[in-house]
């Protein structure tokens, strides 16, 4: 099967500081492949990598069979990679449905009708509303984002993802200061999306990780020391001495 992304040899430095070193992996379409680490592990580097924030020092990223390496953020967004981010980046001032149409309108690259407001426009409330469906948010597209529980606010991020049509998902940290119930919600979000969508995750919730990954890969010092199936992470004796003081027992 061939990967919707691959990650040769990925190496970024900051200073006297490597944050990925010679990094390698693959992605096939339909699955969900965590990233996990202790912290300072280069995680949130890898990402920012992925999406074009930062360019490598070395090694290429190849997306859906085109080299991305060094495209600017706007241009791999429109090849079809999304991402979410660690703080919710939402318009407060605005509803649930008019923050999916904007970024909906994003994507497309052009305004429609430049006197119609973009909520009042099928092309952008059609595509938007599916958008919001698929979290489970249609009953809310009125409420003003002010108004959302954090959990929600996520939901409404990931929304906004999945409404450029992306090839592949970025997640960074998508249970990222939630209660248990909101993470329960999530994961059963994402759990919906798994195998209509490839999905590259960043998690500290091992137990979301274990419940969604079909593949787990673990850095250490931004280098992967292990990739496999959550049973077979679970048993690396590396892995669970990388995080003896951090995670504690990997399930």
């Amino acid at each position: 099967m061939n990967a919707v992304l691959q990650v040769q040899g990925l190496i970024k430095r900051f200073g006297g500081l490597t944050a990925t070193d010679d990094l390698s992996l693959a992605l096939v379409p339909g699955e969900i492949h965590a990233v996990i680490g202790p912290n300072g592990a280069g995680k949130t580097t890898l990402i920012n990598q992925l999406s074009g924030e930062f360019f490598p020092d070395e090694g290429r990223i190849v997306f859906d069979g085109r080299d991305i390496t060094h495209l600017p953020p706007h241009e791999r967004a429109l090849a079809g990679l999304g991402r979410s981010y660690q703080i919710t980046s939402v318009f407060t001032d605005f509803t649930v449905l008019q923050n999916v149409c904007m970024a909906v309108q994003g994507h497309a690259g052009h305004s429609f009708r430049f006197w119609t407001p973009v909520w009042r426009q099928r092309e952008l409330t059609e595509p938007a509303r599916a958008a919001l469906a698929q979290v489970g948010l249609a009953d809310r597209a009125d409420t003003p984002v002010a108004a959302l529980a954090h959990g929600e606010r996520r939901q409404l991020e990931i929304a906004m993802t999945l409404a450029s049509s992306p090839k592949l998902l970025l997640l960074d940290e998508p249970m990222a200061g939630m209660s248990h119930a909101e993470s329960e919600g999530v994961v059963s979000l994402l759990a919906g999306l798994k195998g209509r969508y490839t999905i590259l995750l960043v998690e500290h919730d091992m137990d979301a990780v274990f419940a969604l990954a079909d593949r787990i890969t673990v850095l250490v010092y931004g280098r992967a020391i292990a990739c496999g199936t959550p049973e077979e992470i679970r048993n690396n004796r590396e892995v669970r001495d990388a995080y003896l003081g951090e995670q504690g027992d990997l399930m």
